[in-house]
């Protein structure tokens, strides 16, 4: 769909995988942090991973934490990140399609990626079939047990009263303290999710196990957690953490029958 044609989406539709082509997700990238010089380097680097992907991409899932910060205030959205959002508007206009869900750091999309780039936007985990494989799908910020903290926290960023609050800041203003608060603090930034806990204690594990109760899915794909995770569930399901673009570059392909993690 061309850029500036807004995409509004409840649901993934089913995605064939034609003979050669695959499917790739990433995630966290955190574009802009710690500040946007240092992070130009890794933008660089992500940009020539969307160069490469594009020539054989049937659809592209970028799972959140694509900046270290987000807000769109009405007529207002932060400042920098030309290079990704031309080459999204690019890849989006050229008919390949790109699903957007959003992190614990970019939760204030509003409508800027569905009217400006053609990108449908995704605030909740999916569902989505792919080559008769089904896929169960999120950022994964506030899933299962632990992440007590952030939970609470998140109540606080989605109430629409706090939203609005914010919106009366002078966007200089706003952006600038968001962008201190989302490095500084670990609940936010994504240092505390950096850590193995075990197969057994990973709380994005967990949830896809109890998930699994209620119907089969073969592959859990989340970010968050900023490790590349690859843990059976049982014989036939999955569940894989994307990692991240800061220290391992990794991500998802699937060839429409396997999916295995990557690093570029």
């Amino acid at each position: 769909m061309p850029s500036g044609m807004p995409q509004i989406m409840n649901k993934i539709p089913n995605i064939s995988v034609p003979e050669g082509k695959k499917v790739y997700f990433a995630s966290d990238n955190h574009l802009g942090a710690p500040t946007h010089n240092a992070s130009r380097p890794r933008e660089k680097k992500f940009l020539e991973w969307l160069t490469m992907v594009e020539k054989d991409a049937a659809a592209i899932f970028l799972m959140g934490d694509l900046f270290d910060f987000w807000f769109e205030y009405k007529t207002v959205v932060p400042k920098g990140f030309v290079r990704t959002l031309g080459k999204l508007a690019e890849i989006a206009d050229s008919g390949i399609p790109i699903f957007y869900f959003v992190g614990n750091h970019d939760l204030w999309m509003n409508g800027y990626f569905e009217d400006e780039l053609g990108i449908p936007v995704f605030h909740a985990p999916q569902e989505v079939t792919i080559n008769d494989t089904l896929f169960f799908i999120g950022h994964g910020d506030g899933l299962g047990p632990n992440d007590k903290g952030y939970k609470r926290m998140k109540k606080v960023f989605t109430n629409p009263f706090f939203q609005w609050l914010f919106r009366w800041l002078h966007p200089d203003l706003g952006v600038r303290l968001a962008q201190y608060l989302s490095v500084k603090n670990k609940l936010i930034s994504g240092d505390e999710d950096a850590k193995f806990l075990g197969e057994d204690k990973e709380w994005l594990a967990v949830y896809s196990q109890r998930k699994l109760q209620e119907k089969h899915r073969d592959y859990f794909v989340f970010g968050h957690r900023h490790l590349p995770l690859n843990i059976s569930l049982n014989e036939t399901s999955k569940y894989i953490n994307l990692g991240d673009w800061i220290h391992y570059f990794t991500y998802l392909e699937f060839d429409g029958s396997t999916a295995e993690l990557k690093e570029f």
